[in-house]
Parts: C-alpha cells; structure tokens; sequence
C-alpha cells in the first residue's frame, strides 16, 4: 500500500517467540526513524482491549509511534475506544477491512470475471448530410 516501497529492506518479518506480540516491522524512511509495527492476528473471536494494549506494549521495543493490528475476525468497543485515547497511532484492520484493502491492492484474490457495461452511441444514430 506504498509504506517503504522504495526502500531496500523496508520490512522484516519478526513474528517469533519473544516478539513482544509484534510480526513485522516497516521502516518508512531509510534511517529507519519512522517504524511502524505490524501484528496479524487469524482469529475467529472478537480481538479485545487487552490484546491491543500487549500490542502497544510490544511497540516499545521498536520504539515505534505506529502500528496496524489485523484481525481475520473484529475488535470489540472497548478496543476501538482505546486507540483513540492513546499517544501512539494504531489502525485497527478488522476481517471487514482487510478484504476490501486485499481487492483494492489486489492481493490474494483473482478476478474470477469480468463483464461490458454498454451504452447507446448517439453517432451511430444521427443522419448523414449529403
């Protein structure tokens, strides 16, 4: 979606045990100043506050003022209301979300067909003056 697209190694998965809940990082300029922490979370229930907290959490090792939380699932009140009364800027991408982003950026997905829209040519109608 553009964030380090430019740059060389402007990502990198993380994602093991001692992550401190945080999958990936991406740099956004080539000092790495600016990082932003990614996590992805393949969930069938509801991803609450506590987990988006251990997620903030977690963003202090990269001293990050941003971060995206992904869920294959949604977020509850209580978490959407807590990024909004936090420093750092979190975007919460619930299953929603995340499959409008995919068709917009197509990944992941394939057309599966296409179709003509037609219109009348009004050309086609008018007289020939001869």
């Amino acid at each position: 979606m553009g964030s380090g697209e430019r740059l060389a190694r402007s990502h990198q998965a993380i994602g093991r045990s001692g992550d401190g809940g945080i999958d990936g990082i991406i740099k956004e300029d080539k000092l790495g100043l600016d990082v932003v922490c990614v996590q992805a979370k393949r969930w069938e229930n509801t991803v609450g506050s506590r987990e988006v907290r251990d997620f903030v959490g977690g963003m202090e090792t990269y001293r990050s003022r941003k971060g995206v939380l992904i869920t294959t699932s949604g977020f509850s009140k209580d978490a959407r209301e807590y990024v909004t009364q936090i420093e750092r800027r979190v975007v919460l991408i619930d299953s929603r979300r995340l499959a409008d982003l995919m068709i917009d950026h197509g990944v992941g997905v394939a057309t599966a067909r296409t179709f003509a829209v037609k219109k009348i040519d009004l050309d086609y109608f008018e007289e020939e003056i001869s």
